[in-house]
């Protein structure tokens, strides 16, 4: 496949080195299976030639990218730095293969995505426009769930990718990228007795209905942290999904606490709460080693290169 002439970090030093993608591909199989037999395996090649790859590959980096103990094969400290570098090295030529490939034949196709339940669709349209413009024609398939429940649809093929905010981290075949970290806000109805504070404790909260948002990643631990302040909860609403919830706060059924992503209604107001101990980080999420098309791969990269500062607060 010729040479790829990558800019690599190494031991704090930025340097440029030759190296052939399989070597690269080897790398990543070994460092994911721990086990070079496996790895060979799983790259369709003899033991022998790929471990005179990666010994081609260290020797061209300065340095061994595994101890062998047999038999498990444990990643240096060389190698754990060059992990996350050979990986988007990785990406970057799939990405730039699959991209290439999709132009010239003209193709655009579909872009699947699952998002879990309390993820705003609005945040990604911007790059789903982005896109439009480098794949004429493309069209977008959303699909809903639970966090569980979008990554059964990647598992499954339903969903390419899937944003969620949570992640299972005894997946093994999950890839994930932080996207952004957020706090919580207070959501009441602009006629309620809160809505010209400009910030509440959880003690005011004491004698208020509330409307639990049922269908979040963080339902039962916002709960458990309400019932832990003395906040009660027997006369609780209960929402399943976002719009729900805003209609019961709109009207004045309850007040709920949300993620600051969360898109405020005109008809209610978002209030700061001191001393809430509550955060979420928002993920994208793949299945590891399964080949994207070039749409998911490049919204992919969108996303991750995107600023989400106004949500990261």
């Amino acid at each position: 496949m010729g040479l790829l002439r990558a800019a690599c970090e190494v031991r704090g030093r930025v340097g440029v080195t030759g190296m052939e993608m399989y070597q690269v591909r080897y790398f990543l199989s070994v460092a994911r299976t721990l086990n070079f037999t496996r790895a060979a395996g799983e790259c369709d090649v003899a033991q022998p030639s790929l471990s005179r790859a990666i010994k081609q590959l260290e020797a061209e980096l300065g340095g061994d990218l595994f101890r062998r103990e047999r038999p498990q094969a444990i990643l240096t400290e060389l190698g754990q730095r060059m992990l996350p570098i050979l990986t988007r090295c990785n990406e970057s030529a799939n990405n730039a293969t699959a991209l290439a490939a999709a132009v010239k034949r003209g193709e655009a196709g579909a872009l699947r995505v699952a998002l879990s339940s309390t993820i705003d669709l609005g945040m990604l349209l911007p790059h789903v426009h982005k896109l439009g413009k480098i794949f004429d024609g493309l069209t977008l398939v959303v699909r809903r769930g639970s966090a569980a429940e979008t990554l059964e649809l990647l598992k499954s093929g339903d969903a390419e990718i899937a944003i969620a905010g949570a992640k299972n981290e005894e997946e093994q075949s999950l890839e994930s990228w932080p996207l952004f970290d957020e706090g919580f806000l207070l959501s009441c109805s602009r006629t309620h007795r809160l809505a010209n504070r400009a910030s509440v404790v959880l003690a005011d909260l004491h004698s208020e209905r509330l409307v639990l948002a049922r269908h979040g990643e963080h339902a039962d631990v916002l709960a458990a942290l309400l019932h832990k302040e003395e906040v009660q909860l027997e006369r609780c609403h209960e929402a399943f999904s976002d719009e729900d919830l805003n209609k019961l706060v709109a009207d004045g059924a309850g007040i709920a606490i949300v993620p600051r992503s969360l898109p405020p209604l005109d008809a209610a107001a978002s209030i700061p709460i001191e001393g809430l101990d509550l955060r979420r980080t928002v993920y994208l999420l793949g299945i590891a080693g399964r080949p994207r098309t070039a749409a998911a791969s490049t919204f992919i990269n969108f996303l991750r290169a995107a600023d989400w500062r106004p949500q990261a607060n």
